[in-house]
């Protein structure tokens, strides 16, 4: 992947709500009120995120995408890394 673009997903997830983000469904996390993705941690916490309509699956990509998607790119980045110091030169 170009690092311009890796750049790019670190700029949204700079920008974005901190994480952690935690999925909530209604009749699986709590019995009442509505599913939610809970921003921040619960000591902390910023907004909550609601749908007016969304499947319980793409609920938790979407907070699962939040909290692992920097870790993605910094593995990359270290892979590249690597791969970039073992390349042989002519």
């Amino acid at each position: 992947m170009e690092a311009l673009k890796l750049n790019e997903i670190i700029n949204i997830c700079n920008e974005a709500t901190k994480a952690p983000w935690k999925s909530f469904i209604e009749g699986r996390d709590h019995e009442s009120g509505s599913s939610f993705i809970m921003t921040g941690e619960e000591s902390d916490r910023d907004y909550d995120i609601e749908f007016i309509n969304i499947k319980n699956n793409d609920q938790d990509f979407i907070a699962m995408a939040r909290n692992k998607m920097p870790d993605l790119v910094t593995e990359i980045l270290r892979l590249q890394k690597i791969l970039n110091d073992n390349s042989i030169t002519f």
